[in-house]
């Protein structure tokens, strides 16, 4: 074998790993202008660590936690209606699971990396995205290591966060997205990628444009991640940031990304038109967030408005303002409503 490391060979500049992209037949549906299609959504799912949970989550509607025993069952009636893509998070609930570094994200045995191998074998054109944070399995809750006065230590935190992203993909994930906002972290993930030779059949999608928002609440309950002390405006974008934005998505595509991805989506709609804007060849992608969801539950089950067209039209809009892919709660819905 030749001793030229993989970072010396030719086609081995972070501009030019584009296969990961584009590696998937599901993103490669991304790479084109659309309508909504199936093939547009990606569906978020919560996995714990107790192996036959089917837990509902009261401020979510009609979402659960679930256990790998479940799992199967839940999603294989959604895969032959046409189930493209799911993102995975994990939802630890042993004590033991959470310390200051996160060490248990990528534990072999965790729920995530046992969910890649258990989809992969069932469902094997399923893409397969993994939500990539610390915040999950920290004792503290924040979305990095910390330093001793609370604040957020970015080197170590960084390549933490690689390291997972990095055995995600090995373990077979289609696609790593981190969500954990560290500056950096991008270019880290893509170097791992390359050097671990899966670059190639891993898309990196970065959640650029995550802003600190009050619409996370549900998710918080969902996956047990809120803060033990403090917020996360120190490195989630302030909602007003839209320069910062912009920033964070020009970074982001120097160091790498396949993807932007901009969350919250309906009270973002410029910035995803800006994402689109500054990154006219790549695919941009757009959270409809826990809150976003189940507001628009609240205001349905309160008369305000039908349920369906409200969340058809959210959707609209979502694409009009330039996105290609969207994660949201209600795939399983529009998989029964786009078959009509």
């Amino acid at each position: 074998m030749s001793n030229i490391p993989p970072t010396s060979l030719p086609g081995s500049d972070i501009s030019s790993i584009l296969h990961g992209g584009y590696h998937h037949p599901t993103s490669r549906l991304w790479q084109s202008e659309r309508q909504l299609t199936k093939a547009a959504l990606m569906y978020p799912i919560f996995i714990t660590d107790d192996p036959d949970a089917e837990e509902e989550i009261k401020s979510l509607p009609g979402q659960k936690r679930w256990g790998l025993n479940k799992l199967v069952p839940f999603l294989e009636p959604l895969y032959k209606k046409g189930l493209a893509s799911v993102i995975l998070f994990g939802v630890p609930l042993a004590p033991e699971a959470k310390d200051p570094y996160g060490t248990s994200a990528d534990d072999p045995n965790g729920p995530v990396m046992q969910a890649i191998t258990l989809l992969k074998k069932h469902f094997p054109n399923l893409f397969i995205a993994c939500d990539v944070c610390l915040c999950e399995y920290t004792s503290h809750g924040h979305c990095g290591i910390l330093h001793e006065d609370g604040t957020i230590n970015n080197p170590p935190s960084v390549k933490r966060i690689a390291e997972v992203a990095c055995n995600y993909a090995k373990q077979g994930a289609d696609c790593v997205a981190p969500s954990d906002m560290m500056d950096g972290r991008i270019k880290a993930i893509k170097m791992a990628l390359i050097e671990a030779g899966v670059a190639h059949k891993c898309m990196l999608i970065s959640y650029s444009a995550k802003f600190a928002t009050c619409l996370y609440g549900p998710f918080r309950d969902a996956a047990g991640s809120a803060p033990a002390f403090g917020d996360r405006k120190r490195y989630q974008l302030p909602p007003a940031g839209r320069g910062l934005a912009r920033r964070a998505i020009t970074r982001d595509l120097a160091e790498g990304a396949d993807c932007i991805m901009v969350k919250p989506a309906t009270a973002y709609l410029d910035i995803i038109r800006d994402a689109k804007e500054i990154a006219p060849d790549v695919p941009i992608s757009a959270y409809q967030v826990s809150g976003e969801f189940a507001m628009i539950h609240a205001a349905a089950k309160a008369g305000v408005f039908d349920l369906r067209r409200a969340a058809e039209e959210s959707l609209d809009g979502i694409l009009r303002a330039g996105a290609n892919m969207i994660l949201t709660y209600f795939t399983p819905d529009f998989l029964d409503w786009l078959s009509e």
